[in-house]
């Protein structure tokens, strides 16, 4: 069973949710159910969860945060750049920030959550990697998130930084048309380790995080089961009834490494989907 994701105060809290996509909206619903009053910031109007506020503005345009509403406890940002490279990563994750904090109140934000990732630690040749383990990312997406980290760090607010692993899940299987398309390659010699966590683990995590008293500044949010590339693949493409991946290169920047959650799990954090292979499973049986 996943950790609680009640809201711990009695006090009911005021929720903003800084780029309210797919794990946003997941974090908000949870939060709604919970008790706390909750808007999602997108650029979009697509619609939101039941109860849950929308407001249309844009994190990069600092005038569309003109009108965000009052006394705002707790924030969690985890915006998604319009595109992959490095100045739309810096508007969103170092300049939307920015405009964001500048926006709102920071004398009532008793908490922000920054979603960040585990690119941020580059390669590490298969060996465990936690929240001690020095930052070295391979990629500007890594650079960028870290950039922003460390200016929130530096903000003067009450900060937990949540890097995820890769996200998977439910609209998110590219991973099963590559395998059944013949397009997925695994390097098995030396293992190339992989790193997931289902999108609902993801949003508790964070829900779980912003319940927390005395959370730490950092957490790693990945489930508990580090897996070679080349076995996650096999079995995937077996369930699916398909030939397994021929060999190829490792991922690009990325690195190999296996990521503990073991400080989120002694935080009280339980994920519902401790295993990828059982998480995909679940989505194959649909």
């Amino acid at each position: 069973m996943p950790a609680t994701t009640e809201i711990s105060d009695k006090q009911v809290k005021r929720v903003l949710i800084a780029g309210c996509g797919d794990v946003g909206a997941r974090v908000a619903q949870l939060l709604h159910g919970s008790g706390a009053e909750v808007w999602g910031l997108r650029r979009s109007h697509a619609p939101l969860p039941d109860g849950v506020t929308l407001l249309q503005a844009d994190l990069t345009n600092a005038d569309t945060l003109r009108q965000l509403p009052e006394r705002i406890d707790q924030v969690v940002y985890l915006p998604t750049p319009e595109k992959r490279d490095r100045a739309a990563y810096h508007q969103v994750f170092v300049q939307g920030l920015q405009n964001l904090l500048q926006a709102l109140d920071k004398q009532t934000i008793q908490r922000i959550v920054f979603v960040s990732s585990s690119a941020v630690y580059g390669e590490h040749n298969g060996d465990w990697v936690d929240e001690n383990t020095p930052a070295s990312p391979l990629g500007f997406n890594g650079e960028v998130l870290l950039e922003a980290e460390q200016w929130l760090a530096g903000s003067g607010c009450p900060a937990t930084v949540l890097r995820l692993a890769g996200l998977y899940g439910p609209r998110r299987t590219q991973l099963f048309e590559r395998l059944r398309s013949g397009h997925a390659r695994v390097r098995n010699e030396p293992p190339f380790w992989s790193n997931r966590v289902h999108v609902d683990d993801a949003a508790a995590a964070i829900v779980h995080i912003l319940g927390l008293p005395d959370p730490e500044t950092l957490y790693l949010g990945v489930d508990n089961t580090p897996l070679p590339i080349a076995q996650l693949y096999g079995e995937l493409a077996d369930k699916l009834g398909v030939p397994p991946p021929g060999e190829g290169p490792a991922p690009q920047g990325i690195g190999s490494k296996r990521l503990s959650n073991a400080r989120l799990r002694a935080s009280g954090f339980s994920p519902r989907w401790p295993d990828s292979r059982v998480g995909y499973a679940a989505l194959i049986n649909k």
